[in-house]
């Protein structure tokens, strides 16, 4: 197979930033082959109402007005029943929880979820996704790290399952092979982003690489087998979520003995191309678009009309930017001065 054709890709996890940082990566959503951006809420200070979320969306929109983009709100105290029920008539999309400082301009999320379940309840009610960070903080008293905080957060899902069995919710970028068995054992309004760097990274991939480090860690290669597994599967309810999270190349570059570098992973500006590379390199890239487009269309109800366009690809050599420049801001893509088997066309 030389040429593939995916329908009107769709990336269900994606940061794009503010300012003149959002303006240098906002277009990398259509150079990666995407059409449709559900976009994260994490800025510095967090969206946390309808009114911010609907500004950030005219923002991004006076950038590149191709894409879709699906807003998002950021679970914290403020966010009422009423909140909600105004967002889901102004077409916001969903809530995302960050448990308190486990990764980016966290440090505002939740510690509890029972103080929520009002917020739950309407979400549940309007048809709004709650969208799940899947880590509990580090803690040396419970013996929870970076590589165990995933597993020790599946209870806190299945619980808000059982609670609230119509509400849909997605487990956020799955790191672990216990978090795929939890998801696939759950009911059909559960579902689980994975991203393209978790399939091809491990935790020897980032001990010592700080352009591989992000939050959640990759994990075993076992680990990372489950995800390659679940995708090959076709399972319906697992699809692409991107977490595509851009820093300044300093950031990402630089740690001290005070300061740890940014967490987070580029993929935007290849994300297709990079798809079709690492599953065609596990044997499936027969569910590139399925794995794409269609299923995390149909659980977010995003209906792909017949005429909608098709992103093609041919095989064929083709080299990752070093670094992508404007705006005064520079950032360093995932693969960057490696080889990718395909491109677009």
């Amino acid at each position: 197979m030389d040429t593939i054709q995916v329908s009107a890709p769709a990336d269900f996890h994606v940061h794009l930033r503010d300012g003149d940082m959002s303006k240098l990566v906002t277009p990398h959503v259509r150079q990666g082959g995407f059409t449709l951006a559900y976009v994260m809420p994490n800025l510095a200070p967090p969206i946390k109402n309808t009114a911010e979320a609907v500004s950030y969306k005219s923002r991004l929109e006076a950038i590149d007005p191709s894409i879709t983009y699906l807003m998002t709100l950021y679970l914290s105290p403020e966010l009422t029943p009423d909140e909600i029920r105004k967002a889901k008539a102004s077409g916001i999309v969903g809530v995302k929880s960050y448990p308190r400082g486990v990764t980016t301009n966290s440090d505002g999320g939740i510690e509890s979820y029972e103080a929520y379940y009002p917020v739950f309840e309407a979400m549940q009610e309007v048809d709004m996704v709650l969208n799940l960070h899947g880590e509990i903080p580090s803690d040396a008293s419970t013996n929870v790290c970076v590589l165990n905080a995933e597993a020790a957060f599946l209870p806190h899902l299945k619980k808000l399952h059982q609670r609230f069995p119509r509400l849909r919710i997605v487990l956020e970028h799955a790191t672990t092979r216990s978090a795929v068995e939890a998801v696939k054992e759950l009911g059909d309004t559960v579902a689980c982003t994975i991203t393209a760097h978790h399939l091809a990274l491990t935790v020897d991939d980032w001990a010592g690489q700080s352009f591989h480090f992000c939050k959640p860690v990759a994990k075993f290669p076992d680990d990372r087998l489950a995800l390659q597994e679940v995708v090959k599967s076709g399972h319906p309810r697992f699809f692409l979520g991107s977490d595509s999270a851009p820093h300044p190349e300093a950031k990402k570059s630089t740690s001290s003995p005070t300061h740890a570098c940014a967490a987070g992973v580029y993929t935007s500006p290849i994300l297709l191309p990079l798809l079709a590379h690492l599953l065609e390199s596990f044997g499936a890239l027969d569910r590139l678009e399925g794995f794409a487009s269609y299923h995390g269309r149909k659980f977010y109800g995003q209906t792909l009309a017949s005429e909608s366009k098709k992103v093609t690809m041919r095989k064929g050599s083709a080299l990752v930017e070093q670094t992508y420049a404007a705006h005064g801001q520079t950032v360093v893509s995932f693969w960057a001065g490696r080889k990718l088997n395909w491109h677009i066309v």
